[in-house]
């Protein structure tokens, strides 16, 4: 008998198929008779299963029940992170700028990448984060104010809007995308780098359900190196 979180239902399963107890492609018994077996709630069963699908263990369908993915899917995990935690973290200390701060509604780019509704409202922050004197990253954050309508009222002249997100704002679903990109004039000159140089550049979305909550666009300094495990 196990303990009965669902972080513990899950390491179960992953141990059963490490085993080779449940192999690829095999089913899993029903979150009933597995509730039983655990002596746990069925809530708890379908929270680890879910999680499970979601990391490309399992796969469910409707009728066929919960199975062993034959090639199981390895997913890099992400977490959002603090900037200022980054930049310390590297011994260096953490300066923060704001440089713009603009509500308007949604621009027709915006609304599309999004699914806004016409004349939605919309946040544009644009801030500088730096190492030291150094530049690190220059942030341009579009915040939904129909999702987080409390960023109307925040001045983020003291704290980002990266690191006040992460502590208010829940999210349920995001995306990444990365890119190198050639250094725009503004961007160049924000982060000190030659007109037109490639500069790493990361797109964040996030959701809270279906609705969005914000999208940023972020410019890194030469020689940024980012670390995600599988």
């Amino acid at each position: 008998m196990i303990r009965t979180g669902y972080k513990d239902v899950k390491n179960h399963i992953l141990s059963q198929i490490r085993k080779n107890i449940w192999p690829p492609g095999s089913s899993l018994p029903n979150e009933v008779d597995m509730a039983v077996t655990l002596g746990c709630a069925r809530a708890t069963i379908s929270r680890a299963m879910r999680e499970l699908v979601d990391e490309g263990v399992l796969e469910r369908k409707r009728k066929a029940g919960t199975k062993v993915k034959a090639s199981p899917t390895r997913r890099a995990q992400f977490t959002i992170p603090i900037i200022r935690e980054e930049i310390e973290k590297n011994g260096a200390t953490y300066r923060y700028d704001l440089v713009k701060r603009n509500i308007l509604d949604a621009p027709d780019w915006l609304s599309s990448r999004l699914s806004l509704p016409k004349y939605n409202r919309v946040l544009q922050l644009r801030c500088m984060h730096y190492a030291g004197n150094a530049p690190y990253q220059l942030e341009d954050r579009w915040i939904n104010l129909s999702a987080v309508p409390h960023a109307e009222t925040f001045a983020f002249k003291t704290l980002g809007p990266n690191e006040w997100l992460v502590k208010e704002v829940p999210f349920t679903d995001g995306s990444l995308e990365f890119s190198a990109t050639n250094a725009t004039p503004y961007v160049a000159a924000f982060l000190n780098l030659p007109e037109n140089a490639a500069v790493f550049t990361s797109e964040r979305t996030t959701w809270l359900n279906n609705q969005n909550v914000t999208y940023a666009k972020l410019y890194f300094k030469r020689d940024y190196k980012m670390t995600t495990f599988l």
